[in-house]
C-alpha cells in the first residue's frame, strides 16, 4: 500500500459522512421553522374561532331580543 492510497481512502470516508451531518442540520432547521409556523397558525385559528363563537352568540341574542321586543325595522 502507498501513503497516497491510504490518504485518499481516508478522505473519501470522511467526506462520505460529512454530507449526512449537513443534511441533518438542514432538516433540523427546516423542522424548527415548520413548528414555528404551525404554532403561529394554531394561534391565529384559535383567535378566529373565538371571534366566530362571539359573532354566533351575538346573532342568537339578537334573534332572542327580536322575538321578545319585536324587530324595530318592521315598524
Amino acid at each position: 500500500l502507498y501513503v497516497e492510497q491510504i490518504q485518499s481512502w481516508k478522505d473519501a470516508c470522511m467526506n462520505a459522512n460529512g454530507g449526512v451531518a449537513q443534511e441533518a442540520a438542514r432538516l433540523s432547521k427546516e423542522l424548527k421553522a415548520t413548528e414555528k409556523e404551525k404554532k403561529i397558525l394554531e394561534k391565529e385559528l384559535a383567535r378566529k374561532e373565538k371571534a366566530l363563537a362571539e359573532t354566533a352568540a351575538l346573532l342568537v341574542l339578537r334573534k332572542k331580543a327580536d322575538a321578545i321586543w319585536g324587530d324595530p325595522e318592521d315598524e
